[in-house]
């Protein structure tokens, strides 16, 4: 039978079903390749879990341990690549159906009443399924990265690196060895994101890595006590995670380390001067407050007794 001699009626259900199956179809082909890559970041996060161990280890066994991890770090990294190019694949196969509908399907159904629209509902159902199920690789991608960067900060941060003694020597305005292996490790890792990624996925997976990696160091420097010429040697690390973290395009990640910058002066400014770094900046109170407690003549300069001044007035 020819199609042309169909009433437009017999057309669009038959179009709408068809397009129905082609539908569930390519959402369950996309879905089981997510989902693959998926299991790819879960045996990762499954190697980095079992070679987690305590403090109280012989040399052999860390070093031993250091070398698994390593081993682990390279499986997160390649998984953390394969689902970002699952991502992209996914990205481009919905954008071709997504044209198809548009330039084929949506005039045989426009002419029947409700058709069209069911339809874009059902093609919107599809796509949120498989959006579902990027967006928890995703998350799990996050994971895999501030892991990494757990494992960077714990090895390679020391605690000469904060509290060098002020001896009069010129200070070392280089960033830490830690600090260098986590932008060089962010900048290999996140290109693969920053090509695959694009519009809100790649706006959100940004901001919710910049908003952890922040979050993140805070917890790790609230390890470590600082000298002044230590607090400067703070600043240059957040300069330049400052600096990386504006490729991120997320104007609230870049105000958030431009504040950190501002909280570390609370190590370098004098006890007496203190006051004025909260006058100056009120936003910064919060984390100020935990960061001073943190200086190496926090209890020699009888800081607590300046701060309980300060906050009474």
């Amino acid at each position: 039978m020819d199609v042309k001699s169909l009433q437009p009626t017999t057309v669009a259900a038959n179009v709408r079903s068809i397009f129905a199956c082609l539908l569930d179809q390519v959402s369950q082909y996309l879905t089981e390749g997510l989902d693959r890559a998926r299991e790819s970041l879960n045996e990762a996060a499954a190697l980095r879990d079992r070679y987690v161990i305590g403090t109280s280890v012989s040399r052999r066994v860390a070093a031993a341990a250091a070398s698994a991890q390593e081993v682990a770090a390279s499986a997160g990294e390649s998984s953390f690549r394969s689902f970002m190019i699952a991502v992209q694949r996914c990205t481009s196969s919905v954008a071709i159906l997504q044209q198809y509908f548009s330039n084929t399907i949506s005039r045989l159904l426009l002419p029947v009443d409700g058709a069209h629209p069911s339809a874009c509902e059902d093609m919107g159902s599809a796509v949120s399924v498989v959006e579902a199920a990027a967006h928890k690789g995703l998350l799990q991608c996050i994971d895999t990265v501030m892991s990494e960067v757990e494992r960077l900060l714990s090895s390679e941060q020391k605690a000469t690196d904060y509290r060098t003694p002020d001896d009069g020597a010129a200070p070392d305005h280089r960033p830490t060895n830690a600090c260098i292996r986590i932008v060089a490790y962010l900048s290999r890792v996140l290109e693969v994101a920053f090509s695959a990624l694009e519009g809100l996925n790649k706006q959100s997976f940004l901001t919710e890595l910049g908003n952890r990696l922040h979050k993140g160091l805070l917890n790790h420097w609230q390890k470590f006590t600082f000298s002044p010429s230590g607090g400067l040697r703070l600043k240059r690390d957040i300069t330049e995670y400052g600096d990386f973290v504006r490729s991120f395009n997320a104007p609230s990640i870049d105000e958030k380390f431009e504040l950190l910058g501002i909280v570390a002066n609370v190590f370098i400014v004098a006890p007496e001067s203190l006051a004025s770094l909260f006058e100056g900046t009120p936003s910064i109170r919060k984390d100020a407050l935990r960061f001073i407690q943190l200086r190496d003549d926090y209890k020699t300069a009888k800081i607590a007794s300046m701060l309980n001044y300060i906050m009474s007035e």
